[in-house]
């Protein structure tokens, strides 16, 4: 049985070598510690990404060079030491003592002292560091210098209010089946359990709670009555216009969401939940049985039609595309140490080969809605209006609606305090 920083040094130090995401590899490390450490230990790697760029430079302002490539457990440690001591209520003896003992665990005495010493040195000159990273751009917006640069371009207006959204923790949404309750009737529902609720701001099937919590003891979830869904996913069913009987292909589907969202709303359609990776299909499975609605679900590359595709036109299209995911950040802060600005080229080739693959799969008439959870343009308006013109017979609707920024192609919702998340939306129809 691992302790629990044993464990999240194991987490964070396989994150900072690429070797894996706080999704891919938390499951099977919570496996290995005991059962009440568990919500300790997803605070600490969470926690410990989510300040990365801060921690990662009070590192090296502490130590005297740099460790070296196969010492990553020992950086993972100081970050996770000095995590504890910032943004914890550990006791600070407790934090530094109980860090330090992983040293013998992962068989590295040498690290003892190394450890010991520099969160020490945290402790008497934090001021004085602090002082020395005032004037550093990636320390004081908490996000790798590409990135900060990045968004301070793209968005120099809303900048500060990015950078405060990417920092906080998520709101905890969640989606309604209107088919089973009202939104004004599952609020009665909250009221009457004591579990404190709004509704969403644009999405009327959205309830955010005040608190996170495990949604299996919310009332009737396991009954398929809602799911947990942030309220700028949830906008994608409206936009697509549907009507009963539609032929509909949810493309890049996992975990199934949106799949689950657009039966809801027209039982009768008749939908294929595509995606790429197998092992993500078995949550699509799971979700649809839990709501119980049905798909087709089925494992293929969007950007190869001809290994699945069995011929028949589709009315709509969903492509919420893969992307930076620079918009749900506070979600998956491990994004922070994971995402290299050489990526957002590579994925935005990746989105245009989806479009281009998966347009001619559209009937005349029918829409295609193009969706990221970024909040770059290059990903976004910018693959939008390259596709437009290379492709006569596509045209872009100007939405009418009253969330997000207007862009040249679609509109873009940036995350908000205690709100949505960044998301895109660009809604194309074919011309008949």
């Amino acid at each position: 049985m691992l302790s629990v920083r044993a464990a999240a040094a194991q987490v964070v130090a396989q994150i900072l070598a690429s070797k894996g995401s706080l999704s891919s590899l938390l499951p099977s490390v919570s496996a290995k510690i005991a059962d009440n450490d568990r919500p300790l230990l997803q605070e600490l790697c969470f926690g410990t990404c989510r300040y990365y760029p801060q921690l990662q430079a009070y590192t090296e302002c502490l130590l005297d060079k740099p460790l070296r490539a196969k010492d990553g457990d020992v950086q993972a440690l100081l970050l996770l030491g000095l995590y504890q001591l910032l943004y914890t209520r550990i006791p600070d003896h407790a934090a530094i003592g109980e860090t330090v003992e992983v040293t013998r665990h992962i068989k590295k005495p040498w690290a003892t002292n190394l450890v010991n010493g520099v969160l020490r040195s945290f402790q008497r000159d934090s001021s004085r560091i602090n002082e020395f990273l005032a004037e550093n751009r990636a320390f004081q917006s908490n996000h790798p210098a590409w990135m900060e640069a990045m968004i301070s371009k793209c968005w120099p207006e809303q900048f500060e209010q990015l950078i405060a959204a990417n920092n906080q923790h998520p709101p905890f949404s969640l989606r309604l089946n209107p088919n089973k309750i009202s939104r004004d009737e599952y609020l009665q529902l909250l009221h009457d359990a004591d579990i404190p609720a709004k509704p969403t701001q644009y999405s009327p099937y959205g309830i955010t709670l005040a608190q996170a919590c495990d949604p299996r003891k919310l009332p009737h979830f396991v009954e398929g009555w809602l799911s947990v869904q942030d309220e700028a996913a949830q906008l994608s069913g409206d936009l697509l216009q549907l009507s009963p009987n539609f032929r509909v292909l949810d493309a890049c589907s996992a975990p199934g969401g949106k799949t689950g969202h657009l039966l809801e709303l027209e039982p009768d359609l008749r939908v294929t939940a595509l995606d790429a990776d197998e092992r993500r299909l078995a949550r699509v499975r799971e979700n649809l049985n839990r709501l119980g609605v049905t798909a087709d679900v089925v494992c293929g590359d969007g950007t190869k039609p001809d290994c699945w595709w069995d011929g028949e036109l589709y009315d709509r299209i969903l492509l919420d595309a893969p992307c930076s995911a620079t918009g749900i950040i506070r979600r998956h802060p491990d994004i922070k140490v994971l995402r290299t600005p050489e990526e957002l080229d590579k994925l935005g080739e990746l989105q245009q080969q989806l479009l281009k693959n998966l347009w001619p799969l559209l009937k005349p008439g029918g829409i295609l809605l193009y969706a990221t959870c970024s909040i770059m343009p290059k990903e976004n308006t910018r693959v939008i209006e390259a596709f437009l013109a290379r492709n006569k017979d596509a045209s872009c609707d100007q939405l009418d609606v009253d969330w997000g920024v207007e862009q040249v192609c679609g509109r873009q919702l940036l995350p908000q305090m205690d709100g949505y998340d960044g998301f895109y939306y660009a809604r194309l129809r074919k011309r008949a």
